[in-house]
C-alpha cells in the first residue's frame, strides 16, 4: 500500500511537472509558405505580413483577414534570395532586398515603385521611413547607405569597421541605429552622418531596434549582453535577466505604451520583457515545421497588438501565429 502510494505520488508529481513546463498553444496560426520562410517582416501593429519563400515569392498578408493581399517578385535577382524587408510605420510601403537588389512597394495599390542594383558590397539589412521617402540599407563591406528617395541625396556612413549586421530607421528617416561585428552600435543622424550615442558590447552586435517614438534603443550581442538604452541619455536602462550562457536575438519590438519589450530568436522563443527592469515576463515557442531535423525554428519578427493583450509572430517554419499576453 505503502509502495503503491508512493509510486503514484512520484508519477502525479511528474505529470504535474510535465504539465508545468508545456508549452503554450498559439490561439491562431495561419500557413504563409507551405515550405518554410527565407524571412518575414510584420507591421508595428501587427496586421500585416511580408514573407519571402521559394513557394510563394514575396506575399503580403492581411492578418486580420487571413488573406492574401500581393504577390510580389525580385525578377532580375535570378538566384539571389530575398533575405531582407520591411514594411514602413505607417503601413504605406515596404521595402525588400536579395544581396544586389531591393524594391520598394506600394502597399494601397499593390504596385512596385521601383528596384534598385548596388554593386560593391552585399545588402545584409535593409529598413525604410514613413512614405518611403528614405531607405537604409547596412552592407557586408561595413559601410551603411541612407538614401532620400525623392532627391536621390545619398549619405555613406563609415564609423563602422566590420559588416554591418541590423539597421533600423525612425519613422521619419532622421535618426538611424545600425550593429557590427565591430562590436558597437551606433545612433546616427541621417542628415549630417553625425554620431549621437555610440553603445560598445563585448561581441559583435548582432540585433538593433529603435522605439518608433524616439525613447528608447535595443542591442544585442552574440554573447550575454541586451540591453535597453535610453535615447535621450544614452544611458542605459536595463539589461536583459536571463541566465543562458549564451542568447541570441533575431528580433525586437518596443510596445506604445514604452513598458514593454517583445524578442525572438532563433531557437524558436518569444520573450516579453520589462523594459525598466530587464525582468523577463512570459515566454512562446512558435511551432516548428513537422518534417523540420532538429525540430526548430527561427523567429523572424514579432509585433504587439494596439491592445498588449496579443502578440503575432511569423517565423521560418511559415506560419504566422497569435500569442496571448497573460503576466501579471
Amino acid at each position: 500500500m505503502t509502495i503503491n502510494r508512493t509510486i503514484f505520488c512520484l508519477f502525479l508529481a511528474l505529470t504535474l511537472s510535465a504539465c508545468g513546463n508545456a508549452e503554450k498553444l498559439p490561439s491562431n496560426a495561419v500557413e504563409h509558405a507551405v515550405s518554410g520562410a527565407y524571412t518575414a517582416s510584420l507591421s508595428d501593429d501587427g496586421t500585416l505580413g511580408l514573407v519571402s519563400s521559394v513557394s510563394h515569392g514575396l506575399a503580403l498578408w492581411d492578418l486580420n483577414k487571413n488573406g492574401l493581399m500581393y504577390q510580389w517578385s525580385h525578377q532580375q535577382a535570378e538566384d539571389n534570395l530575398v533575405l531582407s524587408t520591411d514594411i514602413s510605420f505607417d503601413k504605406s510601403v515596404a521595402v525588400t532586398a536579395d544581396k544586389e537588389n531591393f524594391a520598394l512597394w506600394d502597399i494601397v495599390t499593390g504596385g512596385n515603385i521601383g528596384f534598385w542594383k548596388i554593386k560593391d558590397s552585399a545588402i545584409r539589412d535593409i529598413a525604410v521611413s514613413d512614405q518611403g521617402r528614405y531607405i537604409l540599407y547596412g552592407k557586408s563591406n561595413g559601410v551603411v547607405v541612407h538614401i532620400d528617395m525623392q532627391t536621390g541625396r545619398r549619405i555613406e556612413f563609415i564609423g563602422h569597421q566590420e559588416k554591418i549586421n541590423a539597421v533600423d530607421l525612425s519613422p521619419n528617416g532622421y535618426y538611424a541605429l545600425t550593429g557590427s561585428n565591430d562590436y558597437t552600435a551606433f545612433l546616427w543622424d541621417t542628415r549630417t552622418a553625425q554620431v549621437i550615442h555610440r553603445f560598445n558590447h563585448p561581441s559583435r552586435v548582432t540585433q538593433v531596434q529603435l522605439d518608433p517614438k524616439g525613447r528608447f534603443a535595443f542591442t544585442a550581442d552574440s554573447q550575454q549582453q541586451a540591453r535597453v538604452w535610453d535615447l535621450q541619455s544614452g544611458e542605459m536602462i536595463s539589461n536583459l535577466q536571463f541566465t543562458s550562457r549564451q542568447q541570441i536575438f533575431s528580433t525586437a519590438r518596443f510596445n506604445r505604451a514604452g513598458t514593454l519589450l517583445l524578442t525572438g530568436s532563433p531557437t524558436r522563443k518569444i520573450a516579453l520583457w520589462d523594459i525598466k527592469t530587464g525582468k523577463e515576463l512570459q515566454t512562446w515557442y512558435v511551432t516548428p515545421r513537422k518534417e523540420s531535423r532538429p525540430q526548430s525554428a527561427v523567429v523572424y519578427d514579432v509585433a504587439f497588438h494596439p491592445d498588449d493583450k496579443t502578440i503575432v509572430s511569423e517565423s521560418s517554419s511559415g506560419l504566422a501565429e497569435t500569442w496571448q499576453i497573460e503576466y501579471k
